[in-house]
């Protein structure tokens, strides 16, 4: 089984088109057709189920796919492996998060790791929880930034906070009636909601602080973007349960925000796996994350007696 024909398997999966395989690998088409065949010869049955609508992946297809993406994965982190040993770290990070991070350690750590390592192809991958998560469980995603799942991480995950956070409510006060301090979910839940998507991390958090109430809310809108989360509230069509971290909520202009009653904490994790071997660009990126951790936890311990007293948090208001 040659590694080549494992590595056209893979772009025919992906792409479901022997076309867009042989031009996504820079060669002639029959030569990925020969390839596919020599490996199905090999294995002993079809690799591809063949129908006037294209190509999907057989039964054995489906099993082999996984095997074929971790072969390649330990090849490429072999070829890192021993850049790394020479000092000369090249490769690829194949790096997930989900949106709303850009005020977090996040940026400053993948600035800090090119300045590091700049031979290495860092590529970005934004999405939503659920599917990042499958990325870094398959192999996909070297990390991957994401909401911490109501349930525990499975063991084979590593991971480290990024942020601390919780759900509120964003709202036009002309239209809706609401407390000015605290809004109950029960008000909330009298009204249409605008929340995020069923992939999002904090959809199940939402929907859990419903449930414990034994509230039956009606979500109008989805979106997993807040910019786009606000433009909808700021049209009236309902109430936005969206994450008080993210940079949207600085400018409201006459919306207004407000903290919700019982509380929806949530926390952002950055996760990897930890049961394989990491890759030698993975540890590298480790172990700038930790400088930065370190750093900024002596930081904190360090009081700057000049500094006045830190003012109490306030809520987003309109500007």
């Amino acid at each position: 089984m040659e590694l080549r024909a494992l590595q056209y398997f893979i772009a025919v999966a992906e792409e479901q088109s022997f076309t867009r395989a042989a031009a996504r690998c820079h060669v002639a088409q029959p030569s990925i057709s020969q390839q596919i065949g020599l490996l199905e010869r090999e294995l002993g049955e079809p690799l591809f189920t063949r129908t006037s609508r294209g190509i999907t992946l057989s039964a054995g297809g489906e099993t082999l796919l996984p095997y074929a993406r971790q072969c390649l994965a330990l090849l490429a982190e072999a070829r890192a492996e021993f850049v790394g040993r020479n000092h000369l770290l090249t490769g690829r990070l194949a790096f997930g998060t989900v949106t709303g991070v850009e005020l977090t350690r996040v940026p400053e750590a993948l600035g800090a790791y090119h300045s590091r390592y700049p031979g290495v192809e860092v590529v970005v991958t934004e999405g939503t929880s659920a599917p990042l998560l499958a990325m870094v469980s398959q192999g996909q995603l070297n990390a991957a930034v994401v909401a911490a799942p109501v349930d525990p991480l499975p063991e084979h995950f590593g991971s480290d906070p990024v942020q601390d956070g919780q759900l509120v409510a964003v709202f036009d006060p002309d239209r809706f009636c609401l407390p000015d301090d605290c809004v109950p979910l029960a008000a909330v839940a009298e009204h249409p909601i605008i929340c995020y998507t069923a992939t999002s991390g904090l959809r199940p958090l939402i929907d859990a602080a419903f449930e414990q109430q034994e509230l039956k809310p009606f979500v109008s809108y989805t979106a997993n973007d807040v910019r786009l989360q606000v433009a909808f509230a700021a049209q009236g069509v309902g109430i936005a349960l969206s994450a008080d971290t993210d940079p949207a909520l600085d400018r409201l202009d006459g919306l207004v925000c407000r903290p919700v009653e019982p509380s929806i904490p949530f926390q952002k994790v950055l996760v990897w796996r930890r049961d394989l071997n990491p890759s030698a660009p993975l540890r590298a990126f480790l172990d700038v994350w930790r400088d930065l951790s370190a750093a900024s936890e002596d930081h904190l311990a360090q009081p700057d007696a000049g500094s006045p007293s830190a003012a109490p948090p306030v809520a987003h208001t309109s500007a």
